[in-house]
């Protein structure tokens, strides 16, 4: 249970975003290392557009997974600051900020960049 002075405070990202983004990164991550497993003819016209990619702009897709990888890393990078500027000191909970930003990138800093520690809620 979360303390009341928000030094523990944690919130799982929707299940939609954890489903999407899981998906999708290993969706990726299949077209640049193991792209001979795909069924591209299967996927209509975005398989047909993947598999130009693969077969004509692969130093793209390559590089693109690693920056991909580093944008998430900075975000959760990001997600250990505002967990400090926010007053959440907790080990625990730091580490769950910053290992579910890296795996879901915005779907968890949002989440966090929302949080207002005083209790009001920053909602447009």
């Amino acid at each position: 249970m979360a303390r009341s002075d928000g030094s523990s405070f944690f919130r799982r990202s929707n299940s939609f975003w954890i489903v999407t983004i899981s998906l999708s990164l290993a969706f990726y991550t299949c077209s640049v290392f193991w792209p001979e497993l795909i069924p591209f003819s299967s996927l209509g016209p975005f398989g047909a557009l993947v598999k130009h990619l693969v077969d004509n702009h692969y130093p793209v897709l390559y590089y693109g997974w690693y920056l991909t990888w580093i944008i998430h890393l900075l975000e959760a990078l990001f997600a250990m600051k505002l967990c400090s500027d926010k007053g959440i000191h907790s080990s625990s909970t730091r580490l769950l900020w910053f290992v579910q930003t890296f795996l879901f990138g915005f779907a968890s800093l949002g989440l966090l960049v929302k949080y207002s520690p005083d209790g009001r809620s920053k909602r447009h």
